[in-house]
């Protein structure tokens, strides 16, 4: 006897039942439709790059992180994020691209971290970008949280809030108090404070040797407190005499009246002045999305500005801003806290069940149907009637198409409602089928 192969699944790699992924790519269907409302063109990068092309700017954890192979000579990689294949894509395609190049990609990316619940080592992000030649005006800044919020409220979420930062804020606080050097260590450690707490961000930043009175100016900084129009203000009323600090200050100021302008209400956004975003390369504004009732889940979308995109690949200046979800995460976050729900288990609108030997009319029947964009299924396979009617139940098809003898002699089919039971017989005719049907 044939030894036989356990069936098993990576860990880290997620697979769904047909049902959770129906709805699933719902999700995906409702993110990159409004990405395509707002004008983003479509982008596909290959899930292998060159080795040498994705690490030119990695180093650190994500070299670590990084699936690479060699196949023949040639050294291999599985892309990481959707961030640097674009780099790559734009510095090569320069010339045959439009500016600003506003561009939706979403794909499966792989990361060998360690695994635990929630996080996975293959998931897809769903990015949008926006690249600017050589410039890129801030009003760009503002136009990403009003696709947040058109995103989050069409997949059924009223209460969440779209943190709101600039970078160039804190740069110049460190700036200013001489901490200068230490400001990517700073941010990292301020980025955390949402996890840790204060206490335990103040011990780290202890351990960067930051002095007392440098800790404190840092903390009072980041607790400013009102709404946005109080805390601009107390930016301003700061008095920093540091040019980096006064153009993150004006640079926030403008991006949250246009925000405004793109009507996303005052409820769904805020200034956060913890929201640091730790990856190197956000010079700017950035983003962060939360759930308030669910604040355990971490941002649900992130991102910001960044001043150079592709500098590893060309000396062209390439600037950008974009946000990103990481879908897989937060379909399974969303799906344990109960807070989306299978609402179908097929995506078949009609069942036709054949009664008869002869398939020829059901099967045109089936055509036309589905030639009218109606998902139909046909039951060829060879059961008992009350075994058909149990798999339409079972797959929650809500009609089913009866063709026997008796209806074939008089032009007719019989038209069941699964949910109530009734049926009645209509002509054969595919639009009156479907007038039955609305």
């Amino acid at each position: 006897m044939q030894n036989k192969t356990e069936p098993r699944t990576l860990s880290g790699f997620m697979e769904l039942l047909p049902e959770e992924q129906i709805l699933f790519d719902q999700i995906k269907e409702t993110i990159e439709s409004t990405y395509k409302t707002y004008g983003f063109l479509p982008l596909d990068t290959p899930i292998i790059e060159l080795s040498e092309v994705l690490l030119a700017k990695a180093g650190g954890e994500t070299e670590k992180q990084m699936y690479r192979f060699n196949k023949g000579d040639t050294d291999l990689s599985l892309r990481f994020d959707l961030t640097v294949p674009l780099a790559k894509y734009v510095a090569k395609n320069y010339g045959n691209l439009s500016f600003p190049f506003r561009r939706y990609q979403i794909g499966k990316v792989y990361r060998g971290e360690r695994t635990q619940k929630g996080r996975f080592r293959e998931f897809y992000q769903c990015d949008i970008d926006i690249i600017g030649d050589e410039n890129l005006s801030i009003n760009n800044d503002a136009e990403l949280p009003s696709i947040i919020y058109t995103i989050f409220k069409k997949l059924g979420f009223d209460d969440f809030t779209i943190s709101i930062n600039n970078r160039k804020i804190l740069n110049g606080l460190f700036q200013s108090i001489g901490q200068k050097e230490n400001s990517s260590e700073i941010l990292r450690v301020i980025d955390k404070i949402e996890k840790i707490g204060k206490e335990a961000v103040i011990q780290e930043l202890r351990n960067l040797d930051v002095k007392e009175d440098q800790i404190q100016k840092i903390i009072e900084f980041i607790e400013i407190e009102g709404d946005t129009k109080e805390k601009i203000q107390k930016l301003k009323n700061l008095n920093l005499q540091n040019e980096v600090y006064n153009e993150g200050v004006e640079e926030l100021e403008q991006v949250i009246k246009k925000v405004r302008l793109f009507g996303v209400p005052e409820a769904n956004f805020k200034i956060d002045l913890t929201i640091a975003r730790g990856l190197d390369y956000y010079t700017g504004t950035v983003y962060e999305t939360f759930l308030n009732q669910y604040r355990e889940l971490g941002s649900i979308c992130s991102g910001g500005r960044y001043e150079n995109l592709a500098q590893y690949y060309t000396d062209k200046k390439l600037p950008g801003v974009g946000v990103s979800i990481g879908l897989t995460r937060l379909f399974y976050k969303l799906n344990e806290l109960k807070l989306i729900n299978v609402k179908q288990k097929s995506i078949s609108k009609i069942l036709i069940i054949p009664m008869i030997e002869d398939l020829e009319i059901p099967i045109k029947l089936a055509t036309k149907l589905r030639n009218l964009n109606i998902s139909t299924q046909i039951y060829l396979n060879d059961k008992k009637l009350k075994a058909k009617l149990k798999y339409a139940d079972k797959l929650e098809i809500p009609y089913v198409i009866l063709i026997g003898e008796d209806e074939i002699k008089e032009n007719k089919v019989k038209l069941k409602n699964m949910k109530t039971g009734e049926e009645k017989k209509i002509d054969l005719d595919e639009v009156k089928i479907i007038e039955e049907l609305e």
